[in-house]
């Protein structure tokens, strides 16, 4: 009978015991999205009642534990946001679990590789402009801004739970803070008067690979093949150590910052993007699985065919290609935002104007916010005209045109109407003459109001070195800074364009 007893007891001690508990990141000091059904979630013994609670109505919440594996769920219906903090009180299994200090507010999830990871405090020998001032004022949001940083953990197969902690802003916690993502988060808490919380989901170096599911990258040629010997090239392990733990968690949308490691293959990277993006909707459950996403224009930087390749310009157009093939998504444009200095440095410091960006288009996308603008000029289309040789008068000044008999494009751009903020020597404009060879354009500013395909401000091209322009291109370099902006100081988006036929 002894040895049975001992039998008995060494099984049972082997058997997984189910106790209350929850995610780390429901935790003190989260924030949860505003006005919504909130998805919170744990484990409990099997078939066991959890009971969920919230102080600022007193509710109840009842939920079971699957009798498999002791998942439960419930969706609590969240206030609008304020700046009160409340208390959630979690009871099964004879246990509880308080969790204090709650904001409700908007939640925005980050993630991508390092201009998202790249904290306030900056990189090694990689600053970020105005970071002490950010930092020194961060306690000024104490009671409007939380931050959960997720730290880089791989994975081979899907995780249920991440190391997660919520940080209140201040000057101590500030520093560890994503930069873009805090700046992102400052401006729109400013904008909306509400708190705002943001989830860094992000890893240097990572490819898009690396944030997709297994069932989808075996879809592919390369499937699960290496991309070479570096951990944050690893494809998958980001998405189940880091991302799959976090999905569900009720947010209002996502911001991505991600690009450099998949340089050279643009056309692959609109079809994967775009499936990992539809797949992360689906898995957070919400609505319609239309959840907003922004990402940001790869940077200017001398990439791997070097400051004068192509690979960069390439991948942005695609950036902005996906903007028009993938529902709800947008992306903002950040050409201007580099110093001649930083040809070799990928980790650009101007951050602020990144965060500015994302907030802008959250604004006055998904919050409704009029008078903003947040949507860069893109080339919409162009016409073809012989040379007036006059001149032109825009806002009171005279602009003469350049004396050329050969033909005059002229360029449109959407969100660019009202004019742009040079109106000569505007730079880095290309046109292709009729055997392959690009030359430097010259470009200036006009507008009419009568007998034009579209009434406003355009740009006006020739270049009498192309016998017959073919084509047109701007901003075609890896590193070439954006000079030219609409009147609100958003950059011209780089493109190419064939000159349209007879």
């Amino acid at each position: 009978m002894k040895r049975l007893f001992l039998f008995f007891a060494s099984v049972l001690a082997c058997m997984p015991v189910f106790s209350l508990t929850m995610p780390q990141v429901f935790s003190d000091n989260m924030m949860l999205q505003q006005q919504t059904n909130a998805r919170l979630w744990g484990w409990a013994e099997k078939g066991s009642q959890v009971s969920v609670s919230t102080s600022w109505d007193g509710k109840e919440y009842k939920a079971t534990a699957d009798k498999t594996d002791g998942r439960w769920e419930v969706l609590v219906a969240t206030p609008e946001a304020s700046y009160e903090t409340y208390t959630l009180t979690i009871k099964g299994d004879g246990e509880e679990i308080v969790i204090n200090n709650v904001l409700v507010g908007e939640v925005w999830f980050c993630s991508g590789q390092s201009n998202m990871e790249m904290p306030l405090r900056g990189f090694w020998n990689c600053p970020v402009e105005g970071a002490n001032e950010a930092i020194a004022g961060a306690g000024q949001y104490r009671k409007a801004i939380r931050v959960a940083t997720i730290p880089k953990t791989r994975a081979e197969e899907p995780q249920s739970d991440v190391t997660c902690a919520w940080k209140i802003c201040e000057p101590a916690n500030a520093p560890e803070f994503s930069a873009a993502g805090y700046f992102f988060a400052r401006t729109l808490t400013d904008l909306l008067d509400v708190p705002v919380g943001i989830i860094n989901c992000s890893w240097g170096g990572s490819a898009v690979e690396g944030w997709m599911p297994k069932e989808i990258l075996l879809t592919y040629p390369d499937g699960l093949v290496p991309m070479d010997d570096y951990d944050y090239h690893e494809k998958m392990v980001m998405y189940n150590g880091m991302l799959y733990p976090l999905a569900g968690y009720t947010i209002k949308g996502f911001l991505w910052n991600q690009g450099e490691s998949n340089v050279g293959q643009p056309e692959e990277y609109i079809e994967r993007f775009s499936a990992m993006i539809r797949h992360w909707r689906t898995i957070w459950r919400q609505g319609d699985d239309k959840l907003p996403v922004y990402s940001v224009e790869m940077p200017p930087y001398a990439y791997g065919d070097g400051p004068d390749g192509s690979t960069g310009p390439e991948f942005r157009i695609a950036q902005h290609k996906i903007t028009k093939v993938l529902e709800n998504s947008g992306c903002v444009a950040t050409s201007d935002l580099i110093y001649p200095y930083e040809t070799n440095q990928v980790h650009g410091c101007r951050k602020l104007e990144i965060g500015r960006r994302l907030a802008y288009m959250a604004a006055t996308r998904d919050y409704g916010i009029e008078g903003i603008a947040a949507e860069a000029p893109e080339f919409e289309y162009m016409t073809v005209s012989s040379s007036s040789d006059g001149d032109n008068v825009i806002a009171g000044t005279s602009v003469a045109e350049p004396k050329t008999g050969g033909e005059v494009l002229q360029l449109y751009f959407t969100n660019g109407e009202e004019g742009f903020d040079k109106i000569e020597n505007i730079e880095n404009f290309e046109a292709q003459d009729s055997e392959g060879n690009w030359h430097p354009a010259t470009v200036w500013a006009s507008s009419a109001w009568e007998n034009v395909p579209r009434q406003g401000g355009f740009l006006k091209l020739i270049c009498p070195e192309a016998d017959k322009i073919t084509a047109v291109r701007y901003l075609y370099r890896n590193f070439l800074p954006g000079r030219l902006h609409n009147l609100r100081g958003l950059p011209v988006v780089p493109f190419v364009a064939e000159v349209p036929g007879e």
